[in-house]
């Protein structure tokens, strides 16, 4: 199964995003800044990280539940809930 280019673009730029937050993050600390304010900032990395991911799921999602060419659906709803489970 292949990933939707145009969402995938989007994924990427968010990914591109929090690197350049966690590359600050690490400068935070190589300058010995404020405690609250690093993690304050590795907060915001984490919930780019965790957008990003479940974007990548959701697409992921909406192809294996599409209909085949022959009109059945390429993934039941158990095998998806064990996808989805598996990246809790």
């Amino acid at each position: 199964m292949e990933l939707d280019r145009d969402e995938m673009a989007k994924v990427s730029n968010r990914l591109k995003r929090a690197q350049g937050q966690l590359n600050a993050v690490v400068r935070m600390l190589d300058e010995g800044r404020d405690c609250e304010d690093v993690v304050t900032q590795l907060s915001a990395v984490s919930r780019a990280l965790d957008r990003a991911g479940f974007a990548i799921i959701a697409s992921g999602m909406r192809q294996c539940m599409t209909k085949s060419d022959e009109g059945e659906q390429t993934l039941d709803v158990q095998k998806l809930e064990k996808l989805f489970l598996s990246l809790a």
